[in-house]
C-alpha cells in the first residue's frame, strides 16, 4: 500500500511512498482511508519520528475488514487511529470509530477526531456549562473552533483568544460572544478555561479562574515554560489545573464511539460546522503541513487519499 512514512531526508518530514499494510488486532477494524485531517501537534512532531513509520490519528473511510464488534465491512466510518493514519489502510480500534450518514462527507468527518474529541473531553471537566463564562485559547485551531461551537450550543458565554483579528475572523459566527488578542494576568474570571497555549498564556489563565473554577491544559504551542505566583491560584476557592491528552480521557471514560456518534449526528444535523480551510490531495501534502506549521490554516486542513 502507499503511505506517508516518515523521512527524515524530506523537508516536510514524510515522503509518499509503500508500506507494510497494518495488521489489525481482534478489536480493530481494517480502514480504507478516504480522507484524513492533520493536527498541529502531530505535524510538530515529524521531525522526531523514526525513519520509516507512519503518522496519522484522524481517519475517515470505509471498512475492509470488520472487527469483532462496531461498524461491519463496507461500512462508512470516521475513527481514531493510535497511528498509521496516513495511509490508504488503517488499522482504528473499534471502540474509536464511528459509523457515517451517506450525506456526511469523508472529508468533513474527517476533522472529529482528535479536534472533536478533544473539545467534549475538555468542556465535560468544566460540567454543566449553562450561563456559565468559558475562555478558549488558540481558538482559531480545530479544537478551539469546535470548542467555542459546543460550549455556545450548551448555553455558555464564550470567550475566544486569538492571534490577531485576521485569525478571529468567521469565530462569532460560530458562537464566540468575544475575542480578544491576548489574556491579561487581570480581568474578569472565568468558569471553565481550555488552555493551549501554555507559557504566558496558562500563567494567565490560572489568575483567571474563578472560585472552584478549572483550567484545561491541552497543549503547549508557545516554547516558553510557564511561570506564575502559586498563592495567585491557590487563593481563588478551590480553583484547579487539569491537564487533557484525549487518548487517556477516552481509555478513562470509555466513550470513543459514543462520543464521536455525538459528533457525527450533530455534523450531519448542520449544527456542527467542520471548518475546513484547505483540502487537498495527500500527493501534495508538503504543500498542506508547511500552512499548518506557519499558522496559514483559519480551521482544519485536509488530505484527500487518491
Amino acid at each position: 500500500m502507499l503511505a506517508l512514512v516518515a523521512d527524515r531526508s524530506s523537508s516536510s518530514g514524510v515522503s509518499l511512498m509503500e508500506a507494510p499494510e497494518p495488521q489489525p488486532a481482534p478489536s480493530d477494524a481494517l480502514v480504507e482511508v478516504r480522507a484524513v485531517s492533520l493536527n498541529r501537534g502531530e505535524v510538530r512532531r515529524l521531525p522526531a519520528r523514526a525513519e520509516g513509520t507512519i503518522p496519522g490519528w484522524d481517519v475517515a473511510g470505509v471498512v475492509r475488514r470488520a472487527g469483532e464488534s462496531g461498524p461491519r465491512e463496507g461500512a462508512r466510518v470516521v475513527g481514531l487511529a493510535t497511528e498509521g493514519g496516513w495511509a490508504e489502510l488503517a488499522a482504528v480500534p473499534t471502540d474509536r470509530l464511528a459509523g457515517l450518514p451517506d450525506d456526511v462527507s469523508f472529508e468533513a468527518a474527517s476533522t472529529l477526531p482528535v479536534a472533536g474529541l478533544t473539545a467534549i473531553r475538555a468542556l465535560e471537566v468544566g460540567g454543566p456549562l449553562l450561563g456559565r463564562r468559558v475562555l478558549v485559547t488558540g481558538a482559531a485551531g480545530g479544537v478551539g473552533r469546535y470548542a467555542i461551537q459546543l460550549a455556545k450550543r450548551a448555553g455558555a458565554h464564550v470567550t475566544g483568544v486569538v492571534r490577531n483579528a485576521e485569525r478571529g475572523a468567521g469565530l462569532r459566527e460560530l458562537g464566540a460572544d468575544e475575542l480578544i488578542t491576548e489574556l491579561a494576568p487581570e480581568g474578569e474570571p472565568f468558569d471553565l478555561l481550555l488552555e493551549s497555549v501554555g507559557g504566558a498564556s496558562l500563567a494567565a489563565a490560572l489568575t483567571r479562574t474563578a472560585p472552584q473554577g478549572t483550567v484545561v491544559a491541552f497543549g503547549a504551542s508557545s516554547p516558553e515554560p510557564t511561570t506564575f505566583d502559586v498563592s495567585r491560584f491557590y487563593n481563588r476557592g478551590g480553583a484547579r489545573l487539569y491537564g487533557l491528552r484525549v487518548f487517556d480521557e477516552l481509555v478513562f471514560h470509555r466513550s470513543g464511539r459514543r462520543d464521536l456518534e455525538l459528533l457525527v449526528a450533530e455534523l450531519a444535523a448542520g449544527r456542527l460546522d467542520p471548518q475546513v480551510d484547505l483540502t487537498t490531495s495527500w500527493r501534495d501534502a508538503d504543500r498542506a503541513l508547511a500552512a499548518l506549521i506557519d499558522r496559514r490554516v483559519a480551521g482544519k486542513a485536509v488530505l484527500t487519499i487518491d
